[in-house]
């Protein structure tokens, strides 16, 4: 298995428990794992029992298992007001009230939580040397296609705007006469530097998904769901993304064959259709069911968090990086 293991899916399939369980699984093989929420809607700290934030945290009584919370508001804040300090340091004085301005439209456009929420991703993963094994909990799979696919788009995005840049400052030189020096050359080029420290990281965001990260989708056994797992296995596969597995969460228990009532026959039904279901997953797709967890009566914490790592058959064995 990879260093970083990303379990998705569609909101409320069970993702946040299924990546707790893998990584308390993977910490009592030894392993220091760390799990990491990126999902608005944080539960990790519900199912430790524990409050987490922004920086890692040792679980209490578990060895070698660390949580954090990614607040996507926060770091979207974080990000605009980083992309303001660094305009206001490039021009007049004048265009400080404009860039303001445009800072608060945009912290509500489209993309602004994927690429704050991106920055944090690379910072976590770069900053990872500490741990064998970095578990993310992601946010619905819509949200998280979106931060994924980052990498290729915008690394062609920031080459185009590195060209244009190189060839205006070039032109701005060659405009220099006499004894005037150009105010910026090639080499001390601050938006230059930006530019080119932008495109290491999109590169290296964009390396370490392809060859050293594992993708899970959780599923739940009903239609919806599993048709959107099937667009998602299909859209990590175009960004090049190892899609390891699909785990099946939330499966009814089948009644004794000796109970009647409404209840039973509720049951049996309901069973009968995610067999369907489940028999849909293994025969239709080419990823296999790694996981057949059933759908349990109280909250999944504690001793019920235990039971269901040990159904969880994802290996927890590190792979060197390609």
């Amino acid at each position: 298995m990879h260093k970083f293991v990303f379990f998705g899916g569609k909101g409320g399939v069970g993702k946040t428990t299924v990546s707790s369980a893998y990584a308390l699984k993977c910490a009592n093989a030894g392993l220091d794992t760390l799990v990491v929420s990126t999902d608005p809607a944080h539960s990790t700290s519900d199912v430790f029992d524990q409050q987490f934030d922004d920086s890692p945290k040792p679980v209490d009584g578990v060895d070698g298992l660390w949580a954090m919370e990614i607040d996507p508001e926060a770091e979207v804040e974080h990000h605009l007001m980083e992309t303001k300090r660094a305009l206001v340091d490039q021009v007049s004085a004048g265009l400080v009230n404009e860039i303001d301005r445009q800072i608060e439209m945009a912290h509500q456009t489209p993309g602004a939580y994927e690429a704050a929420l991106f920055d944090r991703f690379i910072e976590v993963m770069r900053e990872s040397d500490e741990y064998d094994r970095v578990v993310f909990d992601t946010s619905p799979t819509g949200g998280t296609l979106r931060l994924l696919s980052l990498p290729e788009f915008l690394e062609g995005w920031i080459e185009r705007l590195l060209l244009k840049r190189k060839q205006s400052v070039k032109l701005f030189e060659r405009a220099a006469v006499g004894n005037n020096e150009p105010r910026r050359m090639m080499d001390g080029d601050p938006i230059i530097a930006r530019l080119e420290a932008r495109k290491e990281q999109f590169e290296f965001a964009g390396q370490t998904l392809r060859e050293q990260s594992s993708f899970f989708l959780v599923v739940n056994p009903d239609e919806l769901s599993v048709r959107e797992t099937r667009r998602a296995v299909d859209s990590l596969r175009d960004y090049d993304l190892d899609v390891r597995g699909l785990v099946v969460n939330k499966l009814a228990p089948e009644p004794d064959d000796d109970e009647e009532g409404t209840a039973a026959e509720f049951l049996r039904r309901r069973v009968a259709t995610e067999n369907e279901r489940l028999r849909e997953l293994h025969e239709t797709f080419d990823v296999p069911v790694v996981a057949e967890i059933g759908l349990r009566v109280a909250e999944v914490k504690g001793d019920l968090l235990t039971a269901v790592a040990s159904e969880i058959d994802v290996e927890v064995e590190t792979e060197p990086p390609t």
